[in-house]
């Protein structure tokens, strides 16, 4: 099992995760952070840093997001690292309560 960041992510960005990850296991793209879970050891202290719960442990994650596991997997391969904090999207307060914001997933850089 590895942690997987879901759909609430999108569109925010908050990179608290990032500061506290001890592996660097973390990959940026434009409006959406990923883990890879070949780096990842599974320590979970992500989860409870990220203000929009967007971060799960892979048995957790909701039926409805069981496709961001595939994403993070494959994103990762795509994204740069990212190792350390920074300001979260401008616009990231009114997306962090959003539901149903796959669509809005930006995959290219």
């Amino acid at each position: 099992m590895t942690h997987v960041v879901g759909e609430a992510c999108i569109g925010c960005k908050y990179t608290d995760c990032v500061a506290i990850c001890p592996v660097e296991c973390f990959h940026e793209g434009p409006n959406f952070l990923v883990i890879d879970p070949e780096v990842c050891i599974d320590c979970g202290v992500c989860v409870a840093e990220c203000p929009v719960e967007a971060i799960f442990d892979e048995k957790d994650l909701p039926e409805s997001q069981k496709e961001y596991v595939e994403l993070n997997i494959r994103l990762t391969k795509e994204w740069p690292l990212i190792t350390q904090s920074k300001e979260p999207l401008p616009e990231a307060e009114s997306w962090a309560e959003k539901e149903g914001k796959r669509e809005h997933l930006v995959e290219m850089i």
